[in-house]
This record gives structure tokens, C-alpha cells and sequence, in this order.
């Protein structure tokens, strides 16, 4: 099954109205453990219910996959992929750096997104060969040419098994950058860091990681800003890459080179300790 993501644009619109006012009005409510360090609330259940039944409807071809309860239904070839609530931290404490995050997967590529920062009264979208907007106006990322004059947003780092070996590539990559670049900023929220490379806010972000509901939304949105969106060897981004890097184009290579070095160095340190 094929799409054009341009029809089922106003859809996913009205999907994610539904998430911004559940988020807006109701507060976190009983949490629940995930794992260490890991949680969500009852907003992030009662967005993922209220969305997957208003999608069901709309469009029962579509597939439905959500952070918290998975995948609900299979479509044929197209899935949708929502974040209820990205940065459920940030949420839990008053941070206002959260919001629904919605893209439309088609097999392994992101083709249309939406994503709501209610406390920040910011909505992005963006389908494919159609561009990206914020808040209903055109925006591109930005032409930063060089890592001195950058701001680069990192990925949240691990917790939960095994987070101290996870952590190595982060804290190594967090220490070069700050030698390098001319701020690093941790927001704690997948979507946001995305849709601000798009809107040239910052200049790139990095994450060593790549779960579907967290970044689909924000690919697409990033891409069609025009951003370059690769995994950690310099390939184009897809979702079953192992990370997740967005960027000015020029930034790119020097940010693909510095990656590189870093992990080099930590697999150096780690055979050195033992």
C-alpha cells in the first residue's frame, strides 16, 4: 500500500490536537515504572488511547505503534508511530521542553510528521516533497559552516542495564564536543531536538539512539527543512539505524569525522582497561 503523507496530513493534525489539549489540561497523574530511572505517567497512557482510537477510525489501514503499549495493529506497509508525551522528565517536573510527538512510517522511512509543544504554543509538521512549517510558517535550518560557531543538542544519556557501558561513547562524545563546538544543550526531548535543527534554533543534534516514536515526526520534519539526517557512519538515516544525527548540510562531514574519532577512542580505552 502506498500513500500520498499529504492526505492524511490534516488527519495527523487533528490527531495530535487531541494529545496537545489531554496534555495541557490534565496533570501527570499516578506513574508508572518502566525501569531504572524510567517512567510515565497517566497523560502519557490517556494521549497514546485517545490518539490510537481516533487514528483506528480515520485511518483503519494504517498501522498504530505507540511508546507505551506498542504496536496495536499492523497496516500494510504503513505504520503510524506516536510519542504520547517526549519528555516525560521534563513533564513530571514542570519543564515545559515537552509534547506529542506523530510520524507516518512508510516500510523504513519517515514520510510525514507533527509534533505539538503545548507549553510553548509551537506545533511543527512537515510531509514528504511538501516542506516543513511552524506554526503554519516556512523554516529551514541553518547555514552554520563551522563546529566553532555551532550549537549542537546531545541525546539524553542511559540508564537503566548496562548504562554505564552505554554511557562511554556519550561522555566521550560530550568531551570532544564541548572542546569543539561552541555550546552543547541536553533538552531531554527527541522531537524537540529535531524540530529545532529544522527551524535553525540549533545548528545540529546527536543521538546515540533510534526509536521509532521518538524520531520519526522529527526526521521528516528535519529533512524537509532541509537537514541532513544520517546514522553514525555518514548513511542516510532510516529507522532501523543505530542513531540519530540531524544537521546543518555543512556541519555534516565534520560532524561524521569527529563521531568516528571518538569511537575509536573509547574502543582503544576499553581494550587499554582490559
Amino acid at each position: 500500500m502506498t500513500i500520498d503523507a499529504r492526505t492524511v496530513l490534516p488527519i495527523a493534525e487533528r490527531a495530535v490536537s487531541i494529545a496537545s489539549q489531554i496534555i495541557r489540561t490534565k496533570a501527570p497523574g499516578v506513574i508508572t515504572a518502566k525501569g531504572d530511572r524510567d517512567m510515565a505517567t497517566e497523560v502519557d497512557y490517556a494521549v497514546e488511547d485517545a490518539v490510537r482510537e481516533f487514528l483506528s477510525r480515520e485511518t483503519p489501514e494504517i498501522g498504530f505503534l505507540g511508546e507505551e503499549e506498542g504496536v496495536s495493529h499492523l497496516g500494510d506497509g504503513l505504520m503510524w508511530a506516536l510519542d504520547p508525551v517526549d519528555g516525560t522528565a521534563n513533564f513530571l517536573h514542570g519543564i515545559p521542553l515537552c509534547g506529542a510527538s506523530l510520524g507516518l512510517i512508510d516500510k523504513d522511512t519517515p514520510t510525514l510528521g507533527v509534533i505539538d509543544l503545548p507549553f510553548l504554543n509551537l506545533r511543527y509538521s512537515a510531509a514528504e516533497e511538501s516542506g516543513a512549517v511552524a506554526n503554519g510558517s516556512a523554516i529551514q535550518v541553518s547555514d552554520a559552516r563551522e563546529l566553532q560557531s555551532a550549537i549542537v543538542a546531545i541525546g539524553d544519556y542511559a540508564v537503566g542495564e548496562n548504562a554505564d557501558e552505554r554511557n562511554r561513547p556519550r561522555l566521550a562524545l560530550t568531551q570532544e564536543l564541548a572542546a569543539r563546538v561552541q555550546r552543547i544543550r541536553m533538552f531531554g526531548s527527541a522531537a524537540i531536538d529535531l524540530a529545532w535543527v529544522a527551524h535553525g534554533r540549533i545548528d545540529a543534534t546527536i543521538m546515540l539512539s533510534n526509536n521509532p516514536w521518538d524520531t520519526a515526526a522529527g526526521v521528516i520534519i528535519a529533512r524537509e527543512a532541509g537537514a541532513t539526517v544520517i546514522d553514525l557512519d555518514g548513511s542516510p538515516h532510516s529507522m532501523t539505524a543505530q542513531a540519530t544525527i540531524a544537521a546543518s548540510p555543512k556541519l555534516v562531514a565534520d560532524l561524521v569525522e569527529l563521531i568516528a574519532e571518538t569511537r575509536k577512542a573509547v574502543v582503544l580505552d576499553r581494550n587499554v582497561a582490559e
